[in-house]
């Protein structure tokens, strides 16, 4: 809502008030017109500074995600949160592994579920083969995604293709991977 919204939106929903003070048992059908024709007048200002969807939850976090309709606050994402804290004060705290030094948007192979038959754009970052997109139903898809990646303004030392079924096979290799230090100077 900009100001000039905010400040029309103000002046009707303020002259509504007045004609609510100003109501009676004995007020003519002329006024209740008026205040009907200042009540439509307010609704369209608020219709036309309303840019988003109603909130489906009554979650601050997540307005509009997904509906429990068993949780307090209707978001099913704050649910699953607040069910897997109460199985783990059963159950103990989840076993973890430790985490890479090579952080990514997409994660590395290991934190990826079960295979399924998909197409993985990744890229080598100098360090390990990191996922570079979304993995793709059709390899000409794939395909096409690498080289507008590495075309791009940010292109990476390396990419391949990973066919993605029950297992993991290296389809092609753009570029060569070279191990890169980490530390400056290589550690001296």
């Amino acid at each position: 809502m900009n100001h000039a919204q905010q400040t029309a939106l103000g002046r009707a929903l303020r002259l509504l008030g007045e004609h609510g003070e100003a109501l009676t048992s004995d007020t003519p059908d002329a006024r209740l017109h008026e205040v009907k024709a200042d009540l439509k007048r307010a609704l369209d200002l608020l219709d036309d500074s309303v840019s988003g969807n109603a909130p489906t939850t009554r979650c601050p976090e997540h307005p509009n995600g997904p509906v429990d309709n068993d949780a307090p606050d209707l978001c099913l994402l704050c649910e699953t949160r607040r069910r897997a804290a109460r199985r783990s004060e059963f159950n103990g705290p989840a076993v973890t592994r430790p985490t890479d030094t090579t952080p990514s948007r997409y994660g590395v192979r290991e934190d990826r579920p079960q295979a399924q038959q998909r197409w993985l754009p990744e890229l080598w970052n100098g360090q390990a083969w990191q996922l570079c997109g979304t993995p793709r139903r059709d390899r000409h898809e794939a395909e096409l995604y690498i080289n507008a990646a590495r075309r791009g303004s940010r292109a990476a030392m390396a990419y391949r293709l990973v066919h993605e079924f029950t297992d993991y096979e290296v389809l092609r290799v753009w570029g060569t991977p070279v191990h890169v230090d980490i530390e400056p100077l290589g550690n001296l």
